[in-house]
């Protein structure tokens, strides 16, 4: 696995985590039935991606402390707290706009790694994910 593919994976562990974040957060106070069979799917569908990144990761060699250690930029907590703070009636709208935010740019890391990566599993998986979020992202767009 080549350097590339490990900080696109290492990346992908932290986006994936604030996913579930955000989900998660939200769950109990959303009220669209859509929204929150659309929040479910994501949440399964991450949590068994993330799985997957972590086991692919390097345990040991040069890659290993940049897995370990490249989190950064998976969304600030201004929208965690945007979150968090919105009144019930608002929190449907407020998950949309927070999760799409954070789903396009899941959308365009991988659109990144297919064009740069080395690894074709890694690939395959940055495939999907580019697939996935941008189809997320539209359902997201959608009033409801």
């Amino acid at each position: 696995m080549s350097g590339i593919d490990v900080v696109f994976l290492s990346t992908m562990v932290g986006h994936s985590e604030r996913t579930l974040q955000i989900v998660r957060l939200a769950r109990d106070r959303v009220r669209g039935d859509e929204l929150r069979t659309l929040a479910a799917a994501i949440e399964v569908t991450e949590a068994d991606e993330l799985s997957a990144m972590r086991g692919w990761l390097p345990k040991t060699g040069p890659g290993a402390s940049a897995a370990a250690h490249h989190h950064d930029g998976h969304g600030d907590d201004t929208a965690l707290d945007r979150l968090r703070t919105a009144p019930d009636a608002d929190v449907d709208r407020v998950l949309r706009e927070v999760l799409a935010d954070h789903q396009r740019s899941a959308a365009d890391l991988a659109r990144a790694q297919v064009g740069v990566g080395r690894n074709e599993r890694v690939r395959d998986l940055a495939r999907r994910i580019e697939q996935s979020r941008t189809a997320e992202v539209e359902l997201l767009a959608r009033p409801g």
